[in-house]
């Protein structure tokens, strides 16, 4: 971010953009545009398009997969867990910008409840997505350390525990959690950033061997390489 002419506030990835007080525009998530920066210094978003399969059909397409993307991403971001908020988010200021794409244009507005829902349940949940999805995030660290590679990496294992309710697919009863539940296991760095995730029915135990051979050829030589783990035996 810099500053723009008459002292306002402007931001890289939209040069449209400058902030100052509207009251007739006024956003409680003006924070998400600093993470939008960051994200257009790596090209993170971006990356899902290279990753991601577009499996719609047709020319109607009203917003773009890293547009969606993007509006999954910064919801959270911004606390906004439900995806019954895209209904208010839709036409936040600072979420259409971030989001860019027809978002970004005049008299647009961001994905929809039921946009967002399908997106999120049907086209990021068939097999090629997830295996993308659990690659991602470390493909992002990636190229963060491309600029600054750390001197030693330590990565920590954990599997964590994901309740369900009814029929879930992948759903099992875990003896360890004393419930039904999906089992993932996570890998984070000493930064506290997530490596990678291995999404998993509930009957499964630890692979923690399995998660780090798929990470193994990904990370470029360290001085020191260390892993810890923590593990829950199911029943």
């Amino acid at each position: 971010m810099g500053d723009g002419k008459n002292c306002h506030l402007r931001v890289n990835f939209d040069s449209r953009v400058k902030l100052k007080f509207v009251g007739s525009k006024v956003t409680s998530d003006a924070g998400l545009l600093a993470y939008r920066e960051l994200d257009e210094a790596f090209g993170l978003t971006e990356m899902g398009a290279d990753v991601l399969a577009d499996s719609r059909r047709g020319s109607n397409k009203q917003h773009g997969l890293v547009p969606l993307l993007r509006q999954s991403i910064y919801s959270r971001l911004a606390g906004y867990e439900d995806v019954n908020d895209a209904e208010r988010l839709r036409v936040d200021p600072a979420m259409r910008r971030v989001v860019g794409g027809r978002a970004s244009w005049p008299e647009k507005q961001a994905a929809s409840t039921s946009e967002v829902g399908r997106f999120e349940t049907d086209l990021l949940s068939v097999k090629r997505n997830l295996t993308a999805l659990m690659d991602l995030s470390g493909q992002w660290i990636d190229a963060v350390h491309q600029r600054k590679a750390p001197k030693e990496l330590i990565l920590d294992l954990d599997s964590s525990v994901s309740e369900t309710y009814g029929r879930q697919e992948g759903t099992a009863y875990n003896g360890h959690f004393e419930c039904s539940c999906y089992h993932p296991l996570f890998l984070f760095n000493q930064f506290g950033d997530l490596e990678r995730a291995m999404a998993r029915a509930g009957r499964f135990a630890e692979h923690f061997g399995v998660l780090l051979d798929q990470i193994a050829g990904c990370h470029p030589p360290h001085g020191g390489l260390s892993r810890r783990g923590h593990i829950h035996k199911h029943r």
